[in-house]
């Protein structure tokens, strides 16, 4: 049940209105299915579900209903479902519908976890709400919810420094360097960081706390 938070404003003596702070109780991690896409960059949000599910000792398995690999558990928040769309990046949000709509969730209790070329390796970013970016698994999810009122979590990526590189194919769908690779488990601890901070602190204060952090990647 959403969290109510009466404030008074200190200045003028009068009772704010209640701000509404939903728990976050879906995660869903962006990907493509297929041993050939593992450890890429464009599935870090696969990534960040597996090592969510790894901490919280949640079982993945595959789920017909949900399309795509799902599980459910409690964790210091509650209880949480994770979920990874099997339907390819570009139909993700036939999944998350899916899902929504079992369970009768507010769409403002999903948190999606994906990758951002915008953003170096390393930075993150938490928004509740925002346009797609560009990106073709947030676009569907937009298009099947009817809706951008939903947090997400991006992960940065960076860009290729490869001018012969085609951006949207080669960079994305390609592995982490070995020196990239070294920050990944602490990037996706603090995915789990932020999960935590969300339900404890809310959606604004974990944004103050966690959006200016930045991990560093030792050059080769």
């Amino acid at each position: 049940m959403p969290e109510i938070n009466p404030q008074i404003d200190s200045k003028i003596g009068q009772k704010i209105e209640p701000k509404i702070e939903t728990k976050i109780s879906l995660i869903v991690g962006l990907g493509n299915p297929g041993s050939q896409y593992d450890r890429t960059r464009h599935n870090i949000g696969f990534m960040a579900v597996d090592h969510l599910a790894d901490r919280w000792g949640i079982e993945l398995a595959s789920e017909k209903k949900f399309q795509g690999i799902y599980g459910e558990g409690r964790y210091v928040g509650g209880k949480i479902r994770l979920l990874k769309p099997t339907t390819f990046m570009n139909l993700s949000g036939q999944s998350a519908r899916s899902i929504v709509d079992w369970y009768k969730l507010e769409p403002q209790s999903m948190l999606v976890i994906y990758d951002d070329m915008d953003l170096p390796l390393g930075k993150i970013r938490l928004r509740p709400n925002g346009s797609s970016g560009g990106h073709n698994g947030m676009k569907s999810l937009i298009a099947h919810l009817g809706t951008q009122e939903f947090p997400r979590l991006r992960l940065g990526i960076g860009r290729s420094n490869n001018p012969k590189d085609n951006p949207s194919i080669n960079h994305v769908l390609g592995t982490f360097a070995a020196e990239e690779a070294k920050i990944l488990p602490e990037l996706l601890k603090l995915t789990e960081d932020i999960t935590r901070s969300i339900d404890a602190s809310g959606m604004e204060k974990t944004m103050s706390i966690f959006n200016s952090r930045s991990i560093p990647v030792e050059s080769a």
